[in-house]
């Protein structure tokens, strides 16, 4: 900063490095706020799933769908903010900052950490883990209901919107995952980028 007539002045790059800051700090923050989501959602299930036996009322398991739905739609969206944030970092604000240092290439880490050879394999695997905790447990969940021998006509309709509702999550689940290896703009999710 300079100073002028008892003002300060602040230069561009002062700008962009308060602005990466800022930028990094709220995808830290959404990083923790979604990873505790998995947590979260574990036990929610684990509760349910508890209630549910000891009262020996399968149609307690029709908790877990909405549950699971909400928190999955909670993760994904936070998770594409820290990735539309990483992009915003490799492709916007670093290129702006290297100019104006006149390096090659500014914040390199944004971009090293993508290009391991296990990065595939990493978001495969995330996929799964999304799909296991946000979709494949809740309609498990629907389908010992469906079983259990206490299905209402009410109950069943309801389970149905429900199993609709999943099904839906797991298509964003697996379309936010999808485009880490095209390189679309959709999500690049399961991980964050």
């Amino acid at each position: 900063m300079t100073e002028r007539d008892g003002q300060q002045d602040v230069r561009p790059g002062q700008l962009l490095l308060a602005e990466y800051q800022s930028v990094k700090d709220e995808q830290k923050a959404r990083i923790g706020f979604r990873d505790n989501l998995l947590y979260v959602t574990l036990t929610v299930v684990a509760a349910v799933v508890a209630a549910a036996a000891q009262a020996a009322q399968t149609a307690m398991l029709l908790a877990l769908p909405p549950v699971c739905v909400v928190l999955g739609w909670t993760y994904l969206v936070n998770d594409e903010k820290i990735s539309a944030a990483g992009r915003y970092v490799r492709q916007d604000l670093g290129p702006r900052l290297a100019e104006l240092a006149g390096v090659d290439v500014a914040f390199g880490w944004e971009a090293y950490h993508r290009g391991d050879a296990r990065r595939v394999s990493r978001k495969i695997v995330q996929c799964v883990v999304d799909l296991l905790a946000f979709c494949v447990v809740p309609l498990a969940a629907l389908v010992v209901y469906w079983c259990g021998g206490q299905v209402t006509t009410g109950l069943l309709v309801l389970s149905l919107a429900e199993a609709a509702a999943v099904a839906g999550l797991g298509v964003f689940v697996v379309r936010y995952a999808v485009p880490f290896a095209a390189g679309g703009p959709v999500g690049g999710a399961a991980a964050g980028d």
